[in-house]
């Protein structure tokens, strides 16, 4: 089952009709005036026709406002379920998803598709390895200008300019967020200054800049690594990058070229360390490879649920502490 018609909806069928050419695929679509997408058996126009199909998997690919009230009746239904980013708009709800998929048994697996491209994954491992000693600070951005995303589309309809379907640079751009705390940790607080700074006809935040602190390693008697994080829906050059600048050197992603680089001090010039294909797909893909091995061979989920409200809990510090202008602090757990 796929639930949602939109951009995901389509790239998601595609690409399970091309790994499972004969599995049967439904669409759980709201507009019945929206063309099915290719590759799909079936469009199915509720919630009860959908659990009705019994489906084994489920992609929950609606607005993220959206995404529990199909996916907590399908978890209980014993469905396994790949939900996209965000999880969902607020932590409200996730943990009852969480509790009813680990009581139904089932794979709940969060579609943030960065965790698998090569050239992250290696930049990663270089970090953990100590391979610029110590960090000692984060740089990450990533801004491109919102109407460019889907030339094709008026970007006013689209989720991303819109709050009632969870749209705003913290959720949309929330990859950065995941990414981090993956390689880093978790983040014990959070500043922030969150503003709509643009002309773009939306009635979200364009623009957000964060200073997060992580928890200090457990070997360590510093303080933990503050990021900094910028998002933004108005620049005209697109950008994907992450720096880290350590005792030893510096390190540099880039996720529009999909290199690593690092700057040693022992020779005073930059090099290039990893490059990888640029393909589309294939982050989705990978991804969908894994939650089959999650599904049918039992590997542990890349990303759980617990992953996606640790997202959630951030973007809600942040909206609080631009808010108040304080820094607030996470619990943990």
């Amino acid at each position: 089952l796929i639930v949602g018609g939109g951009s995901m909806g389509w790239r998601h069928t595609r690409l399970i009709r091309e790994s499972l050419p004969d599995a049967d695929i439904r669409v759980l679509m709201r507009d019945p005036d929206r063309d099915l997408p290719d590759g799909a058996n079936a469009r199915l126009t509720g919630l009860d026709a959908a659990l009705a199909f019994k489906p084994e998997l489920a992609v929950i690919a609606s607005p993220a406002t959206r995404h529990l009230e199909t996916a907590i009746p399908l978890a209980r239904s014993g469905a396994h379920l790949l939900v996209e980013k965000p999880l969902s708009a607020t932590c409200a709800g996730v943990g009852e998803l969480i509790d009813t998929a680990r009581a139904s048994g089932i794979v709940l697996l969060i579609g943030y598709n960065l965790r698998y491209a090569p050239s992250l994954r290696e930049f990663g491992r270089l970090v953990e390895q100590g391979v610029i000693g110590r960090c000692l600070s984060v740089r990450a951005e990533v801004g491109q200008y919102l109407p460019s995303w889907r030339p094709d589309a008026d970007y006013r309809q689209g989720v991303s300019a819109r709050k009632e379907l969870g749209g705003g640079v913290l959720l949309e751009l929330s990859h950065e967020l995941d990414y981090l705390r993956w390689i880093f940790g978790e983040v014990r607080s959070v500043q922030a200054a969150i503003a709509r700074q643009s002309r773009l006809e939306i009635d979200v935040e364009d623009t957000a800049d964060l200073l997060l602190q992580f928890d200090p390693a457990s070997d360590s008697d510093s303080d933990g690594v503050v990021a900094s994080v910028h998002l933004d829906f108005v620049r005209r050059d697109s950008i994907r990058l992450c720096t880290v600048v350590g005792e030893r050197g510096t390190l540099r992603w880039n996720g529009i070229t999909g290199s690593v680089e690092r700057y040693s001090a022992d020779v005073n010039a930059w090099e290039a360390v990893f490059t990888s294909e640029l393909d589309r797909d294939a982050t989705y893909i990978a991804q969908w490879s894994h939650f089959l091995a999650c599904v049918c061979e039992s590997a542990e989920p890349r990303v759980t649920g617990q992953d996606g409200l640790a997202v959630l809990r951030i973007v809600e510090a942040a909206r609080e502490a631009a808010s108040t202008g304080c820094r607030v602090e996470l619990m943990s757990g």
